[in-house]
C-alpha cells in the first residue's frame, strides 16, 4: 500500500464522462483519492454520499476529491447522477491504479479494498485510512488531516 511520505504515482484514467484525466494536471493542489469496491453497493453508496455531503468543506480547503473503482465510465455516470455526486469518479478498469497504489483486497481477497489517501500539494501522501466497514470515517479522517495541511 502507498504509505505516508510516499509520492503518488503518475497516472491517467477515464472519468465518468469517458474523458482522460491526467493526475499531473492537479499538481500543486491537495487531493483526496478514495478507492472503493463497487458503484451502488450499500457501503460504497454510504461512503460516496458522505463525501458528497462534506464536499463543500473539501472545496473550501482547495482540495480536489476523486473516487476510484473498477467500474466503467458508464456505470460511474449512472452512480454519480443517482446520488448527485459533485466530484470526479475515475474508472480503474483492470485495477491498474490499485496496483500502483498497492491497495490490498479485503474479505479474504474477495473484495477490492477501501482506502482513502490524503495527498498534499507536493503529491505526497500525508494520511491514509483503510477500513472496509467504517465507511463514513473515511471522510471524517480526511477532513481532520485537511485542516492541518
Amino acid at each position: 500500500m502507498a504509505n505516508v511520505g510516499d509520492k503518488i504515482p503518475d497516472f491517467q484514467l477515464k472519468n465518468e464522462n469517458d474523458e482522460m484525466i491526467n493526475i499531473a494536471d492537479y499538481q500543486g493542489q491537495p487531493m483526496v483519492i478514495f478507492f472503493y469496491p463497487k458503484d451502488d453497493s450499500p457501503g460504497c453508496t454510504i461512503e460516496a454520499c458522505a463525501f458528497r455531503d462534506s464536499f463543500q468543506d473539501f472545496t473550501d480547503a482547495g482540495v480536489t476529491v476523486f473516487g476510484v473503482s473498477v467500474d466503467s465510465p458508464k456505470s460511474h455516470t449512472a452512480f454519480k447522477a443517482k446520488h448527485r455526486l459533485p466530484y470526479t469518479l475515475l474508472s480503474d478498469e483492470g485495477n491498474k491504479l490499485r496496483k500502483k497504489f498497492n491497495v490490498p483486497t479485503d474479505m479474504f481477497g474477495l473484495m477490492p479494498g477501501r482506502v482513502t489517501y490524503v495527498i498534499d500539494k507536493a503529491g505526497i501522501v500525508q494520511h491514509l485510512f483503510k477500513s472496509q466497514l467504517k465507511v463514513e470515517q473515511h471522510v471524517q479522517e480526511a477532513l481532520e488531516v485537511i485542516k492541518r495541511l
